[in-house]
């Protein structure tokens, strides 16, 4: 492990380091727990952004005696684009994370995600499930599998102009998003304009959610949400970086679902579920029936809030995960088990 060389979000984030997984190097936020009866907490983020959008519950979970471990995932920001393009497969992702874990030498941790991050936190619990003592997502439910993957179930529901559809060809999300980076962030991180039941009466153009949403739609973004320096971190980072690396996730969506096709549907360890009445992209109706598949499962639902919920509403999300990580996540817990080939 060694201090990155070309800091960007070591600005502003503590303990952050480069760290060896899978023959490539993961720029992350590491603080160990300050109480050892406290575990690590894995924080996943989403697109188009960085371990830097956990910032808030960094500071808060580690005031709390917990351990934090929050990388720049494959594609994103210090650790950037790694690798052949398969290599941004799901079950590849999550070695990654199972990876950090090995290195940093935690049998387990909690994990949460938000966004694509909360999809790779369900991917973890699902398919890793002796290195997770529980998960938190903040807006990203766990769906059964389809017949279809998520590409072909959005172009046959929101038409071919949805961003998830868009962003598939190869250079055309590149040239949207980067064409000016500062305005495609200035234009993106705002708060909600609307409601969901606005949302639902606006024009067809807009509910089917374009890719020019990622640039800024004046009739679904609000209120700024970031400072002028956390908005220029993001822009000089992916100005540096590109979003090839960040697009190869939604472009692997027929890869995931082709590897999962024997993949039970289960979640064995305890799920805690956040959602934000307001957010657009994931709203808190794609949760319905998770309880099938994630019997242990808690959820809430924070008001006046959308998509970037835990920068929207940080106050709300510590509370939450502070409260069920005291419940939840106890020493009993923590040891009740060890994986194979790890110590206590």
């Amino acid at each position: 492990m060694t201090p990155s060389p070309t800091p960007s979000t070591a600005h502003t984030l503590p303990g952050w380091q480069r760290i060896r997984t899978q023959g490539i190097d993961m720029a992350a936020s590491v603080v160990p727990p300050r109480d050892a009866a406290k575990p690590t907490v894995v924080l996943l983020h989403g697109f188009p952004e960085l371990a830097f959008s956990w910032r808030h519950q960094i500071r808060a979970l580690t005031d709390a005696g917990y351990g934090v471990l929050a990388p720049d995932l494959r594609g994103y920001g210090d650790t950037g684009p790694q690798g052949t393009f398969e290599s941004y497969r799901m079950q590849n992702l999550a070695l990654d994370v199972t990876g950090l874990l090995d290195a940093l030498g935690h049998a387990r941790a909690v994990i949460v995600g938000h966004d694509f991050g909360g999809a790779l936190a369900w991917t973890l619990a699902r398919d890793h499930a002796d290195r997770v003592l529980g998960i938190a997502s903040l807006n990203t439910p766990y769906t059964r599998r389809t017949e279809a993957d998520l590409v072909h179930t959005m172009r046959q529901a929101r038409g071919p102009t949805h961003y998830m559809v868009t962003f598939q060809q190869p250079g055309v999300g590149e040239a949207l998003l980067g064409a000016n980076v500062t305005a495609t962030f200035r234009g993106l991180m705002r708060r909600p304009a609307v409601t969901l039941d606005r949302f639902a009466h606006l024009c067809a153009r807009v509910r089917a959610l374009p890719a020019t949403v990622f640039t800024g739609e004046p009739e679904l973004m609000g209120a700024p949400l970031l400072e002028e320096p956390e908005l220029q971190l993001l822009a000089r980072t992916y100005e540096r970086t590109g979003f090839e690396g960040a697009l190869n996730w939604y472009r692997n969506l027929h890869r995931n679902w082709l590897d999962t096709a024997a993949t039970p549907d289960h979640i064995g360890v305890p799920a805690l579920m956040i959602s934000a009445a307001d957010d657009f992209f994931l709203p808190p109706t794609t949760t319905r029936g998770m309880e099938r598949i994630v019997p242990d499962l808690e959820r809430h639902t924070l008001s006046d809030c959308g998509h970037w919920t835990q920068q929207e509403q940080p106050e709300a999300v510590n509370a939450l995960l502070l409260d069920w990580l005291a419940r939840r996540m106890t020493p009993a817990l923590s040891a009740r088990s060890t994986p194979a080939g790890a110590s206590r």
